[in-house]
């Protein structure tokens, strides 16, 4: 069994700034885009096909000049991971088209719950009283600035149902295999890419057909210069979105990744009010307040069960030195009989 790779705070640092910023740019020119007002680019699934399909060449650029080994993933497991992350991109898609924007909210706040319920059935982790009335503290913050109208039908709730869970276990799965295989989250990126591109492009202007009643061929026929440049930024921006959240989850958890994601919410309403024009009310503001101060409070909560997990091992350590001195004392003094040993440590 490989050793825990130990990371830098800073780089922690980097990693999460690398998401929040290219998350948070990525729908900006997303919304650019495919706003009515911008260039009418309705074609979700496709697009998100198209940054797979260029993180994909990245990664291959990346093997073939050396600068990143690969390692081997049977392809059952790629092939599932993949089919669990398109489950996402297009169940997420389908619940925005069928329900209200706030149940579409509330679909994502309780990604967090179920990634908790997940990564206790799965690999049976426990979290702290600190760390659950943070999360929920979170929530209701999140919930706060962002919640409007509720309005659901049922095929918008199963549709919300399977990307909710499709989310979460694709969330959990790419720690998981990051640690079965001792890979890094560039590498997994890599090997899963380009399965992701290739599925999504052949299935992506059905769906997005779907759900707009619009062809992307005829689009393209018409599309302008100013377009074609947004969508490069779009995939550009994508590269980094999708590496930096591989390697969050390498790094944290999937919990870690939900909770502190939310910062991207926060900061998606104040750029789409200082750059857009939309509107920032006093509940907006309340909650946003709510939500920083539940992402501060879980910092701390991680942190202080950081500190108890370290303190363990001593604890152990200490143990068992205690007993080896007793079993050296026992064997200087004469045969020990009937000497029975705990658990090897």
């Amino acid at each position: 069994m490989a050793s825990e790779k130990k990371t830098s705070p800073v780089s922690d640092v980097g990693a999460w700034a690398m998401n929040v910023i290219s998350s948070v740019g990525i729908i900006m020119a997303n919304k650019q885009l495919m706003s009515a007002k911008g260039y009418s680019f309705t074609f979700a699934t496709t697009l998100t096909g198209f940054h797979f399909a260029v993180t994909a060449l990245v990664g291959f650029v990346s093997n073939s000049t050396g600068y990143t080994a690969s390692k081997h993933v049977p392809m059952w497991e790629l092939l599932w991971f993949s089919i669990v992350a398109n489950m996402s991109i297009t169940g997420m898609n389908l619940s925005l088209m069928l329900n209200s924007v706030g149940f579409y909210q509330i679909s994502k706040l309780s990604m967090i719950p179920v990634v908790c319920v997940m990564e206790w059935i799965l690999h049976s982790k426990q979290y702290s009283k600190e760390v659950k009335a943070s999360v929920v503290v979170v929530v209701i913050g999140v919930g706060v600035c962002t919640v409007t109208d509720v309005k659901v039908n049922a095929k918008g709730f199963i549709c919300a149902c399977v990307a909710v869970l499709a989310t979460s276990l694709q969330q959990i799965s790419i720690g998981s295999l990051q640690k079965k295989y001792s890979i890094g989250a560039f590498e997994l990126l890599s090997k899963t890419a380009p399965i992701q591109a290739l599925s999504l492009l052949i299935l992506g202007p059905f769906i997005d057909y779907y759900l707009s009643g619009r062809l992307i061929s005829d689009y393209m026929k018409t599309i302008s210069s100013s377009a074609i440049i947004f969508i490069l930024i779009s995939c550009s921006l994508a590269v980094f979105c999708n590496i930096s959240q591989y390697l969050c989850i390498g790094r944290f958890s999937a919990v870690s990744f939900q909770v502190l994601g939310h910062m991207k919410t926060v900061a998606v309403l104040t750029l789409g009010w200082l750059l857009f024009d939309s509107e920032l009310t006093f509940k907006n503001i309340a909650g946003m307040l709510v939500a920083v101060a539940g992402m501060v409070i879980y910092s701390w909560a991680v942190e202080v069960e950081k500190a108890a997990a370290k303190s363990l091992p001593h604890a152990k350590l200490s143990l068992t030195e205690e007993e080896l001195n007793l079993l050296k004392d026992g064997l200087e003094k004469g045969p020990i009989k009937d000497l029975e040993f705990g658990e090897s440590n």
